[in-house]
């Protein structure tokens, strides 16, 4: 690369076109979505599961208390929340692929100690431990194949293949529901020993493949390791080394990572921390509002209520009386789930980030209102006891359209909201911050996932709150909230390479961000006269870092 000159005046031949054996090294990593879904869905099963409930509260339970329900459900979360905070430090350390990797062994082993629950051991220790360092092996992945899926896609797909990860989040629901529906039936331990020792295989096949994947380019450029980065790149692109396309995008990368150092320069442990929030309220590009931005994002998606239902819909409908398989209609609403999701890989990148979860949010917020306003009307709410003493529903119609309504917002939040706001959050943060900044956000994403798990047992527990369908007033209006913020706050981030996204938060305001164009790289302005950036000097100055 020594001495070789950059074109880098075009804004338009930044990047490469890019091969279908580069799009799919891209698209393999968004396999570790599977770990997410398959948690929410195998829970609620093994939750479900007689022999369990027994090992839990009593030879004679036939359900779990709500107190336990609530802790067994949400103490993944909670070590989710920790692993996401720490892996972005790890991941500038060793690199994004092995922050991975590292993530499945921590999550193979929270496998193993779930695996030894059973007569033997307390049962309940068991699994909550095994949960909490599984949560910490989730963490770990989910925060960072964000990032690296992000900083390796190809900037016109970029959208669709990180959209990829909600999709595998809904196959893991649905394989999860399909082997809890297999082993509901059983008598012994495989009743729930089988569903959970079933998550080895993914992170086996998740780490193993990442072994002969690239490590992120943008990794490599903030470690000053630029072969690396050109190399790694060229694998990606599907290119060979010299590319023209490789230069260039090589050469804006550096270009970039160079200015974002002048803005903020390397410190230490804490003030590097720091730097994620510093900067204004008042000012669109701040690292204070990426991170704010970045966090809400998460925190809305699951204040819509849709872990609700998967992670509490069987014993939900169960509690109602209008349902006499509670599991097959789980099933339906899992299958809504995955086939809605491929929708957004079209959608995303046709008509962005940003109206789709307006669209969404306004689409869910209709929906949980109507379920609620019909359950405490004439559905769910209105039961009456048959000759057996079990709940009856007054009016079944009424119950269908309820369950109707579920499966459409579904529909909304599996098309727009769910991928949505992964993929915004690998894309608004610049490079010497991105690692933590997509930590912080996934972290609040598992902050919010372990409040909702802990506070919805008590909210429609029959012990406490006992909201039946009035819960959905609560999920209506706080999408109502959803709504409103990315109408004004979320910018639109399609078709922009990661450094193009930095310049146009700098350059314009979330509700007019549609229209800005990119006019000039990142490499062109520090090229000096000509637009031409001699790729010796990148070296150069990437060293430095």
């Amino acid at each position: 690369m020594p001495g070789a000159l950059v074109t880098a005046s075009d804004v338009n031949r930044i990047e490469a076109p890019v091969t279908w054996k580069a799009y799919l090294i891209c698209a393999f990593a968004s396999f570790g979505g599977i770990f997410f879904g398959y948690d929410s869905g195998y829970i609620n099963g093994v939750n479900g599961s007689g022999l369990f409930i027994r090992l839990v509260e009593g030879p004679t339970a036939e359900k779990l208390s709500s107190s336990h329900t609530s802790l067994i459900t949400s103490i993944l979360s909670a070590g989710t929340f920790f692993g996401a905070i720490v892996a972005g430090d790890v991941a500038d350390r060793i690199g994004r692929k092995w922050t991975v990797i590292l993530g499945c062994l921590i999550y193979m082993i929270g496998v193993v100690v779930q695996m030894i629950t059973g007569p033997a051991v307390d049962a309940l220790g068991a699994i909550v431990a095994g949960r909490l360092i599984a949560g910490i092996g989730v963490g770990f992945e989910s925060a960072i194949v964000i990032l690296y899926m992000s900083e390796i896609c190809p900037k016109k797909v970029r959208g669709a293949l990180v959209a990829g990860y909600q999709f595998c989040i809904t196959i893991g629901i649905l394989l999860a529901a399909c082997v809890v529906y297999a082993t509901e039936g059983r008598d012994d331990t495989g009743a729930y020993r089988i569903p959970i020792s079933i998550q080895f295989a993914w992170a086996l096949i998740l780490g193993g493949g990442l072994m002969a994947l690239p490590d992120s380019p943008r990794y490599f450029v903030k470690r000053g390791y630029l072969d690396r980065a050109a190399s790694a790149l060229a694998r990606l692109r599907g290119q060979p080394l010299e590319s023209e396309y490789i230069q260039a995008e090589l050469a804006e990368i550096v270009a970039n990572e160079e200015y974002e150092r002048s803005i903020i320069p390397s410190s230490g442990f804490v003030s590097s921390w720091m730097n994620c929030f510093s900067g204004g309220l008042l000012k669109q590009s701040s690292n204070l509002r990426r991170t704010i931005l970045g966090t809400s994002l998460q925190m809305m998606q699951q204040w819509t209520g849709v872990n609700f239902i998967f992670y509490y819909s069987t014993p939900f409908l169960q509690s109602t009386g209008a349902i006499s398989n509670p599991f097959i209609i789980s099933l339906i609403f899992t299958l809504v789930n995955v086939c809605s999701t491929p929708i957004s890989f079209y959608t995303v990148e046709k008509f962005g980030r940003r109206p789709l979860l307006v669209i969404g949010a306004f689409g869910m917020l209709i929906c949980q209102f109507l379920v609620a306003i019909i359950g405490v009307t004439v559905g769910f709410n209105k039961t009456h006891l048959n000759a057996a003493g079990d709940p009856m529903a007054d009016n079944i119609s009424a119950v269908n359209a309820q369950i109707a309504f579920i499966a459409i917002f579904i529909f909304f939040f599996a098309s727009t909201w769910g991928p949505g706001a992964w993929i915004l959050i690998g894309e608004i943060f610049p490079l010497p911050v991105r690692s933590r900044g997509v930590a912080l956000s996934t972290a609040s994403n598992w902050l919010w996932n372990t409040i909702i798990a802990v506070i919805t047992p008590y909210m429609v527990g029959e012990e406490y709150g006992n909201l039946k369908s009035s819960v959905f007033f609560v999920w209506g209006g706080l999408c109502t909230c959803a709504f409103v913020y990315a109408y004004f706050l979320v910018p639109e981030t399609k078709g922009l390479s990661l450094e193009q996204v930095d310049r146009m938060m700098e350059e314009t305001n979330p509700r007019n961000s549609s229209k800005w164009v990119p006019h000039e790289t990142f490499a062109s302005s520090m090229a000096g006269p000509g637009g031409k950036l001699d790729t010796a000097d990148v070296e150069r100055k990437g060293s430095v870092y």
